[in-house]
């Protein structure tokens, strides 16, 4: 990819402008060897069958990225990367006939290819090894491994003859988490579970290290702990300084979101706000502190945007539950802080001043209306179309977690039938992945016209794994709106 780095660039100023370049991780061996017993330890709910969710689903993500961002790499050629000769090579990442675009990439290739440099194999080597236990005999054999296999032991803790020397890292799929692009910086996470630390290494080491992101190493923020944070008790999430990028929206060129969550403490989006203060990133950063439940987990979990005025969320998070002050139980008990959504806006200028939204759909109108200078009446499209108990079902698999491939051309997952219905309402047009696929390939249907689009792709064992398109996607390059 060196002959592309001095035309790399790092800029994203909003979630919703054309997207041209993300960082993916494709399903790899570790997802296949999630076990029951270790399931939630490793944040999956349920184990997933690899060869669906690849060649069912998470392939069919790829052929529309392909066709949106890198078309040269497919148009005309979809019938031999699809026939069965050709064996999915154009979807392995460690396969001579894989896709290897610059535009659509993969953390694999990027991690293999860094592992080139000797003194960094040692380095990072030694750093795993510290994290996973292991001997120091594995240490050398690991350091001594070709660095393409030993990207794909990295990740899916297993070596070449299927033996299992770590545990997999399933959720770098969802490689949103891992940072956010705000315009031109990247801040990292600083993850809240153990399962997530060996993919949060990997990730900054790429950063750092691999020639692509040369020009941008001081654009890159970490999140530190608090002074003597070594004191603090055990590990309580109150007291931790946790961040992930789900919880991370760039809404506008000077405007963050960053919600505060089960994964995301208050300290985290503190340090954060300081970060990106500091060092001039953004004028405004908004905190949205979300019920701290497994349900939700991520801000974007709960809403996603769509176009400059229109957003899909879950009703029960835009707006609070209310309270009936005629109600005896208010007068016996205090109200359930943890159902609550509040909404915190801080500002360069004055931070000690914030300002307190009525709740979060005022929040998106604000952001709509006056940040992005919407010219239309904000929309609201709400997960299972408002209806009990379809909004929460299609919440849980990812109805709100939408990824805009340009503003108002949005993927989803095709399982969210109530959802499907309020975008229709919403006089968006639905289609299914494969049939855009074949327009796409025939030139019935063109990436660069196509608009309010609701594309719907294959999910019964992606929707497994707790995340939707905006998880599974991390821009570092979208057009300005």
């Amino acid at each position: 990819m060196s002959a592309e780095n001095q035309n790399f660039k790092v800029n994203v100023k909003t979630e919703i402008g054309r997207l041209r370049k993300l960082l993916i991780h494709s399903p790899d061996s570790g997802l296949g060897k999630v076990v029951p017993s270790k399931a939630q330890d490793w944040l999956f709910e349920d184990i997933v069958h690899l060869d669906t969710i690849r060649k069912g689903e998470y392939d069919y993500y790829i052929k529309l990225l392909m066709y949106f961002l890198d078309p040269e790499k497919i148009k005309g050629k979809l019938a031999k990367i699809d026939s069965e000769e050709d064996n999915r090579n154009f979807y392995k990442p460690n396969h001579p006939d894989f896709h290897n675009s610059t535009s659509v990439i993969e953390i694999q290739n990027l991690l293999s290819e860094m592992l080139e440099n000797e003194s960094i194999r040692k380095k990072l080597v030694a750093a795993v090894c510290a994290i996973e236990g292991c001997t120091y005999k594995v240490q050398i054999e690991l350091t001594n491994t070709d660095p393409k296999q030993l990207a794909e032991i990295f990740i899916s803790g297993t070596l070449a003859n299927d033996t299992m020397i770590f545990a997999p890292i399933p959720n770098l799929i969802f490689t949103r988490d891992v940072g956010t692009t705000i315009n031109n910086h990247i801040l990292l996470n600083k993850p809240a579970k153990k399962a997530r630390v060996r993919e949060t290494l990997l990730m900054r080491y790429i950063f750092f290290n691999h020639p692509l992101f040369d020009d941008y190493r001081n654009n890159i923020l970490e999140i530190p702990d608090v002074t003597m944070h070594f004191l603090r008790p055990g590990d309580e999430p109150a007291f931790s300084t946790t961040l992930e990028g789900g919880d991370v929206m760039m809404v506008s060129p000077n405007h963050v979101l960053i919600g505060c969550s089960e994964r995301t403490s208050e300290h985290g989006a503190n340090e954060a706000i300081k970060l990106l203060f500091d060092n001039d990133v953004v004028e405004k950063v908004t905190v949205v502190k979300i019920p701290s439940k497994r349900d939700y987990m991520h801000l974007d979990t709960v809403f996603t945007q769509v176009k400059r005025n229109t957003w899909v969320i879950l009703n029960s998070i835009a707006h609070s539950p209310k309270y009936n002050p005629y109600e005896p139980i208010n007068f016996l008990k205090e109200p359930e802080k943890l159902e609550a959504t509040t909404a915190i806006q801080f500002t360069k200028a004055n931070p000690q001043e914030p300002k307190h939204f009525e709740h979060v759909e005022a929040l998106l109108n604000d952001i709509s209306q006056n940040d992005l200078k919407s010219t239309e009446p904000t929309k609201i499209i709400y997960s299972g179309n408002n209806q009990f108990p379809y909004d929460s079902r299609e919440q849980w698999t990812d109805s709100c977690n939408l990824l805009a491939i340009k503003e108002g051309v949005v993927l989803g997952y095709d399982r969210n039938d109530k959802t499907v219905d309020a975008f229709k309402d919403a006089g968006f047009n639905v289609i299914d992945v494969k049939d855009l696929i074949q327009d796409l390939e025939s030139g019935k249907a063109n990436a660069e016209t196509i608009t309010d689009t609701l594309i719907l792709i294959p999910s019964a064992e992606l929707s497994r794994a707790r995340g939707g398109f905006h998880c599974m996607s991390l821009p570092i390059l979208r057009d300005d709106l």
